[in-house]
């Protein structure tokens, strides 16, 4: 997980500035500034955790796990040979917030309280989503009062906060205040709005996920969607929460791209058979905007396909297929420092689709004027705009294919979400370990027949934070990647 530090560049460059001013200015310290300034970190929030999100979704275990890449070496992500997981970026970001928020009430600016709310909620939802319970409510306190060793707080009690903190921020939001730097904020260019759709979208992510466990999860969705002045959703791709690449240096860059696929390292990470297999029976553009297709078919002993995906937790993964130009990498639209139309995303427009979709199939919402069938259409639809293929999809017929058209099973519905949020963080992965859709095969060379449920605790918790640690296994369950979390099970 990176971390683009815009924040001591931007003091770095008002320091050498003021070396040419007087010797008062000269002798101030810059890291004490007598003027605090929330927009700095604003952007620095913004971009950390969108470039790291994206960069769990492409080259981490979600990537692995959502089927979206076949690691051909070095793959113990996909072998489910798991160590620890450190988790002490998200709680850097957390930081970055909660100054932020600070700043913000120092100044009278409480938009960057407001938006400072979404931003957190994104990070400790992410937080918990990995690993289950996790130290929330006395995190972040060493400043304040000292303390170090945090106790774990249980899932259920952390979402159930986080639900009310985006709430409070969608009202905060509405209040605007002064509003945000639209020059920091690079996710909506100060459109608060977008940040209120934003909030209460990721409300509806969140209480889906739950509702297995979450008794009023649906109600408060169908809250939502009755009062839209109050309660704003994304509406359309104009809304996807998501911010550019670029393409400067590896901290702003794609994670596939160049800069940071050092040694020609891109060739390490193979499309997924699952991922091409799927697009192939669907007659998908996507495939050919993101599969290469092979360098050669002649000799290929599996496969004699253009485009052939590698199985996950193959023994010599390397030769599948007669070897390496045989097998397809992703293509070069996914090869960029800063990719054309591809974007480091929080949420986008048809995860929202997709998540109505579900919630009407299975009775539990209603959407004024809509179904479940138009929302799934909305969610692809909305997918290939996104990727400039709306007349290629239609030219190929793509929405009267059998295997397209709806029919009101979980199983179309969860792959074609799973489609549209390929590289788009862990929701693939989620998704999957939520409804078990779609049916991803485990690998023959696997250390376990099941996959992976969450990450360990880091193993630095053992040793400054043992006691609160050993009171988390007694709530939580062992320390395992196969313990289900409270919304799980």
């Amino acid at each position: 997980m990176k971390r683009t530090n815009i924040l001591y560049s931007l003091l770095t460059a008002m320091t050498l500035t003021a070396c040419t001013k007087d010797f008062e200015a000269i002798n101030t310290n810059p890291n004490s500034p007598s003027e605090t300034r929330p927009e700095y970190h604003l952007t620095e929030a913004v971009t950390q955790t969108a470039y790291a999100y994206a960069e769990n979704g492409f080259a981490r275990r979600p990537a692995a796990l959502g089927r979206y890449i076949t690691l051909i070496r070095n793959n113990d992500y996909e072998l489910f040979r798991w160590t620890a997981v450190d988790w002490s970026d998200i709680y850097q970001r957390a930081m970055i917030i909660k100054t932020m928020q600070h700043e913000g009430a120092a100044t009278g600016q409480p938009a960057y309280t407001a938006a400072g709310n979404v931003l957190m909620a994104f990070n400790i939802a992410y937080l918990t989503d990995l690993y289950g319970d996790v130290p929330y409510s006395q995190a972040l306190q060493s400043v304040e009062n000292g303390n170090i060793k945090p106790t774990y707080d249980k899932q259920e009690d952390v979402y159930k906060s986080l639900l009310a903190l985006l709430k409070e921020a969608n009202t905060q939001l509405k209040a605007g205040g002064t509003g945000l730097n639209a020059g920091a904020d690079a996710l909506f260019g100060g459109d608060l709005l977008k940040w209120r759709k934003l909030a209460n979208s990721l409300r509806l992510r969140m209480l889906l996920r739950c509702s297995k466990n979450y008794a009023s999860a649906f109600t408060e969705m169908q809250e939502i969607l009755n009062d839209k002045t109050e309660y704003p959703i994304m509406e359309s791709n104009a809304d996807n929460a998501e911010v550019a690449y670029l393409g400067v240096k590896k901290d702003d860059s794609w994670a596939g791209g160049p800069l940071n696929m050092i040694d020609n390292d891109f060739l390490k990470t193979k499309a997924s058979k699952e991922l091409v297999d799927v697009l192939i029976a669907r007659n998908d553009p996507r495939l050919e905007l993101w599969i290469a297709p092979v360098s050669s078919k002649e000799g290929a002993t599996i496969d004699q396909h253009p485009y052939v995906g590698i199985p996950h937790a193959y023994i010599n993964p390397a030769d599948y297929n007669g070897g390496e130009s045989h097998q397809s990498t992703l293509s070069a639209f996914f090869r960029k420092d800063k990719p054309a139309t591809f974007k480091a995303s929080l949420m986008v427009y048809s995860e929202v689709c997709f998540i109505l979709a579900e919630a009407m199939q299975r009775g539990k919402l209603t959407v004024n004027g809509s179904t479940a069938e138009a929302m799934y259409n909305n969610g692809i639809q909305s997918s290939m705009a996104y990727y400039g293929l709306t007349d290629e999809a239609q030219k190929r017929g793509y929405y009267n294919q059998a295997v397209v058209k709806y029919n009101g099973t979980l199983e179309q519905l969860i792959t074609q979400k799973w489609i549209s949020m390929t590289f788009k963080g862990a929701e693939g992965w989620f998704d999957f370990r939520r409804t078990g859709y779609p049916a991803f095969v485990v690998g023959p060379m696997a250390f376990q027949p099941q996959f992976p449920v969450r990450y360990a605790w880091p193993t630095s918790e053992q040793d400054v934070n043992l006691d609160n640690y050993k009171a988390a296994i007694n709530v939580f369950g062992a320390d395992d990647i196969n313990t289900k979390m409270w919304y799980l099970k």
